[in-house]
């Protein structure tokens, strides 16, 4: 039966990424970063309460969805299957994409803490990480910790019994407010901060959020946290070093 309305479902989701507005912020989201209404009614150069239309017709049609955060909504592609098809109609369109630029200080952007687990462009990429070598597999919002990742974990001294003991949820994926990416947070990645703080990969700063990476912390990071295709963590992330950072003694 779906088959026989595709034409009409195909349509439909058309007319959607028709409208120039809502072209130029699903554009905007191809990134993989979540943004606030706000920031894509101004890209759009429309109001707010024009944009809240828009944003419910391409919720409608499959195409974005959105991520609460506190007092604060976000909104991001559904999928990797709307990227796809959105990156296939920029090339026939001819058209560049414009990247992210965050505003956040370069000491907190780059790793601080959110609450009591880590935070930054460290804590996303040791999130992806942990994802691409199966260690976390998506379970709606939240997480569950395979036995592969539970072991690896341990290697650095996560205590993850205690972490499912606590009264909270234990793995879940929580919206970086810098890089619009998810990083994990939860019981689960309140212990990873400790594990790799007692570890003396990480320093944080006693006057602010930021976290400062060791030269202890500049060689384990990318060792431990390497990509299943062999790439370190820092290969991985455009060359990207702690040691080019805030690396300490």
């Amino acid at each position: 039966m779906e088959s026989e309305f595709a034409d009409v479902n195909l349509s439909a989701v058309a007319g959607a990424i028709a409208d120039p507005a809502r072209a130029r912020m699903l554009c905007l989201l191809l990134d993989g970063r979540a943004r606030t209404a706000t920031e894509l009614a101004s890209a759009a150069d429309i109001g707010a309460s024009t944009a809240s239309s828009h944003f419910q017709r391409l919720r409608e049609q499959g195409l974005v969805e959105m991520a609460v955060q506190g007092k604060h909504r976000y909104f991001r592609l559904a999928n990797g299957e709307v990227a796809h098809a959105l990156e296939a109609l920029l090339v026939v369109a001819g058209a560049e994409r414009v990247p992210f630029k965050p505003n956040t200080p370069s000491a907190l952007r780059e790793a601080r803490t959110c609450y009591d687990h880590m935070a930054g462009t460290l804590a996303v990429r040791i999130h992806d990480a942990m994802i691409a070598r199966q260690w976390l597999t998506p379970d709606g919002r939240d997480y569950v910790l395979t036995p592969l990742g539970e072991a690896s974990l341990a290697q650095v001294g996560v205590d993850v019994a205690q972490a499912r003991q606590r009264r909270r949820r234990f793995a879940c994926a929580c919206l970086d407010w810098s890089e619009r990416r998810s990083h994990l947070g939860g019981a689960l990645g309140a212990a990873l901060l400790d594990a790799v703080v007692q570890r003396g990969w990480i320093t944080k700063d006693l006057d602010s959020r930021a976290l400062s990476v060791t030269r202890k912390g500049a060689r384990q990071f990318p060792a431990f946290f390497g990509q299943p295709d062999g790439q370190s963590l820092a290969q991985h992330a455009n060359g990207w070093t702690p040691a080019d950072t805030h690396a300490a003694a």
